[in-house]
């Protein structure tokens, strides 16, 4: 089980970028395309805010989308996923299991094996290039 890491918003206005804070506590979205990393270098994305890790490099793929998209968790214990009905639809959000930021959406439009779409704003992950799956 994750260990919650839980702040006031003004700690977290002080940790966070206007633009992180704003995706992270307050469900914003970056505009599309404003953040790509590489799918070339192994490696793990962590939330920004709190250093859990979210996704692996192997399993990033290129949805032309404009954000970043994986086909699974890091870890099933790595996220939590949400009903959201905040735009007049039903999606699910991706939130951190840690400090519950929002992250994106998961749709079922992914690639095999587990034909999901894990559409995460990019600006709140941190990219650790070389590290692996404990």
């Amino acid at each position: 089980m994750i260990k919650k890491l839980i702040k006031t918003n003004e700690e977290w206005k002080r940790l966070l970028t206007k633009e992180q804070y704003k995706i992270l506590r307050e469900k914003a979205t970056e505009v599309p395309g404003t953040c790509a990393f590489s799918t070339k270098q192994e490696g793990v994305f962590h939330c920004v805010a709190c250093d859990n890790p979210l996704f692996i490099s192997s399993t990033k793929f290129e949805s032309g989308t404009g954000w970043p998209s994986f086909f699974e968790p890091y870890s099933p214990e790595s996220i939590i996923l949400r009903k959201d009905k905040s735009v007049g639809m039903t999606r699910t959000e991706v939130l951190c299991a840690r400090c519950e930021g929002h992250l994106g959406h998961v749709f079922d439009d992914g690639p095999p094996p587990t034909y999901k779409r894990f559409c995460i704003n990019g600006i709140v992950l941190k990219f650790v290039k070389g590290e692996k799956r404990k």
